[in-house]
């Protein structure tokens, strides 16, 4: 029951903009604004307008409560300490991931949907990686991909149905990778499953050997799980053993690029 209240919640939220939480909160909130509002009035002589933010009250200041948090921080400062020649991204978020990076470096991002905003230190290209980008061979010597490659060809995006369309994309990403270049990787992880049109779940020793397959190596498996906590493998083939049966984690894979 729990797992089904979660997904009526997201449904609310994230496709109707209704938010059952947020309603409640400001309901609770509301005795104080008025109680403040009455003080403040009594005391105010200038021009004052109501404009409540009923829900602030009890919140923190900032949210680190999720798992984009800690990815994109946890990706970002690799690539800072890294410093890459040139660095490409692919599908993460622009207010998130992508801004991290171009604080202190530029970056390219290619994603299917348009970006009409300039962002100093960004230059975008729309893309639809399930096809082959050859002018762009060879081309970078990092590359990332945060929280994307699950929903290629599930139209989520605008992007054409294809049951194969994460397989297309990681051929197609690792003709972007120069030979030694790294790859930073993210995708739920879990019972291998789709919930169309939403995402894919990944089991994580599949997604593994689909990327070593064109030619790349593992150097490092990370994962947030369900409580956002972030952990580091020592042996990730018995993490992925175990991570291949739970529900739902976010694994972060950083790959090589290696010689055929």
């Amino acid at each position: 029951m729990l797992e089904v209240a979660k997904k009526i919640n997201w449904f609310l939220c994230a496709q109707l903009g209704i938010n059952p939480r947020l309603f409640i909160r400001s309901l609770k909130g509301l005795p104080k604004f008025i109680n403040d509002y009455l003080i403040f009035k009594s005391k105010y002589k200038g021009n004052l307008r109501v404009l409540p933010c009923l829900s602030d009250y009890n919140e923190e200041g900032g949210s680190v409560k999720s798992e984009y948090f800690w990815q994109d921080l946890f990706v970002a400062q690799k690539v800072f300490r890294a410093n890459p020649q040139i660095h490409v991204d692919i599908g993460s978020r622009t207010d998130s991931f992508v801004a991290h990076v171009a604080s202190f470096r530029s970056i390219e991002v290619f994603d299917i949907r348009t970006i009409s905003s300039k962002i100093p230190g960004v230059r975008f290209t729309q893309a639809d990686l399930m096809n082959p980008v050859v002018a762009h061979t060879d081309y970078c010597d990092s590359l990332s991909c945060l929280h994307a490659l699950e929903h290629f060809g599930l139209g989520r995006y605008g992007d054409p149905v294809d049951i194969n369309g994460y397989k297309r994309g990681l051929e197609n990403m690792a003709q972007l990778l120069k030979t030694d270049g790294t790859f930073y990787l993210s995708v739920p992880i879990g019972i291998e499953r789709v919930e169309f049109n939403a995402h894919r779940i990944f089991d994580p020793l599949s997604l593994y050997k689909d990327v070593k397959n064109i030619n790349f190596e593992l150097c490092e498996f990370s994962w947030v799980d369900y409580e956002n906590i972030m952990h580091q493998s020592i042996d990730f083939l018995h993490d992925m053993k175990y991570l291949k049966n739970q529900k739902y984690n976010l694994g972060i894979f950083i790959f090589k690029k290696i010689t055929k």
